[in-house]
């Protein structure tokens, strides 16, 4: 078959193991600092590449698991193809197990697999009550059914039913990359001597070449690509989906940092506010109301700012449950585009209660709709780029030129006809 390159993602509490695990399946240890060696635990993201029997190539990306770092766990999980959800067998479904639950469903993950870790070290009996504990906290999520799959880093037992189970989740997700200009969020920056500033990332749409010139967001420095690498290997070219490590010539590690976004010059525009689609799922239970004007901390590709979410048309909440249209206004802009997934966490404490998609990356300054806002944003909402300009253009005041109307919306100038 064709190889095809896919990202995994860890997912889990701290100590369960994701670490371990990622290194006795790939043989890298994805812990890159002193500072994760000597704590035991991982602060910022790592990276290790895996070939699973049937062929396919995967990314891995080794999330944190600590409280702490959720906002570096969110920046791994953009751009995921299946999550690897790690719960150690001596201690079951833990608090961080259930935000990263809830991070991978608002931003759309559907697929994954359950290794249920340091199985070595518990007895059959306790295993197999691990096991039905599992698959319970699984029900009424988008994993449910999900494969639970008793392993051990220590030892090696159940790696190779792992690996099966992998590949057997990724058997339908043979995807189609997604067309446009090129753009990735940067998650990692850094000197190669000899060489310049690399910057690694998640390639989200279009395609990259050695030559290329590229634009660093929000300040807008441009660089040629220098060298590419994708999954470790040296490139001409890399594409949507792919992990890369792209050279940029001529920046330093000051001009470009983790949370930044890189994209084809023109291509992308900063916003200060944008209109959503928001899920307030309250996965913690807390049984509050999401108040409109509430302070929030929303993380978006690898990259989390303060903003203000209200909501449309008077409404002066959402229930835990509920989904609702708002108008998201940011303390610092932010590069965004329709489609984009985003997760709020609570301004105190800070943890992980809903999430949406991005309708209109670039509205007026409004919580009132008019009936053509209101036409155009029900369009976005169903994925109808095409009615969205219409309905955009019979509420305008004045013509409006196909660059503005796309720019407007945040949709590529190629939908906008």
């Amino acid at each position: 078959m064709a190889k095809t390159d896919f990202i995994l993602g860890t997912a889990g509490h701290i100590d369960h193991g994701k670490s371990s695990l990622v290194r006795a399946l790939t043989g890298t240890d994805p812990d890159r600092l002193a500072e994760e060696k000597e704590r035991g635990i991982t602060i910022t993201l790592g990276f290790a590449h895996l070939t699973l029997p049937s062929g396919r190539r995967v990314g891995v990306v080794d999330v944190p698991g600590h409280e702490r770092f959720v906002r570096q766990m969110v920046a791994g999980a953009t751009g995921m193809d299946v999550a690897l959800l790690v719960i150690a067998a001596d201690d079951g479904v833990m608090p961080q197990t259930v935000e990263h639950m809830a991070v991978l469903e608002l931003l759309g993950v559907r697929s994954c697999v359950v290794a249920l870790t340091k199985a070595d070290l518990v007895d059959e009996d306790w295993l197999l009550f691990m096991e039905d504990e599992v698959t319970g906290a699984l029900e009424g999520t988008p994993f449910e059914g999900a494969p639970v799959i008793p392993c051990s880093s220590a030892t090696g037992a159940g790696l190779e039913e792992l690996k099966a189970a992998l590949d057997e989740c990724l058997r339908g997700a043979e995807r189609t990359k997604p067309s446009g200009a090129v753009r990735y969020p940067v998650d990692r920056v850094f000197s190669v001597k000899g060489f310049g500033t690399v910057t690694t990332g998640t390639l989200w749409s279009g395609s990259v070449h050695a030559g290329d010139e590229l634009e660093v967001l929000p300040r807008g420095l441009r660089a040629k690509v220098r060298s590419i690498q994708v999954h470790g290997q040296d490139k001409d070219a890399a594409q949507a989906g792919n992990r890369v490590a792209i050279c940029l010539a001529g920046l330093s590690t000051d001009d470009v940092r983790p949370g930044d976004f890189i994209a084809a010059p023109g291509s992308l525009q900063v916003t200060d506010r944008f209109d959503a689609q928001l899920s307030y799922s309250d996965p913690f239970g807390s049984g509050k109301a999401l108040e409109s004007g509430s302070r929030a901390h929303i993380a978006h590709g690898t990259r989390e700012v303060v903003g203000r979410i209200l909501c449309m048309n008077g409404q002066p909440r959402i229930q835990p449950g509920e989904s609702a249209r708002v108008q998201v206004r940011l303390d610092e802009p932010l590069p965004l585009s329709y489609g984009d997934r985003f997760i709020v966490r609570s301004y105190s404490p800070v943890r992980v209660v809903a999430g949406g998609s991005v309708l209109a990356a670039h509205p007026r300054r409004r919580t009132t709709l008019s009936a053509a806002e209101s036409a155009t944003l029900d369009a976005l909402a169903a994925g109808d780029a095409q009615g969205a300009v219409d309905a955009f253009a019979l509420g305008a005041a004045e013509p409006f030129t196909a660059e503005e109307t796309a720019a407007a919306l945040g949709l590529p100038q190629r939908q906008v006809s």
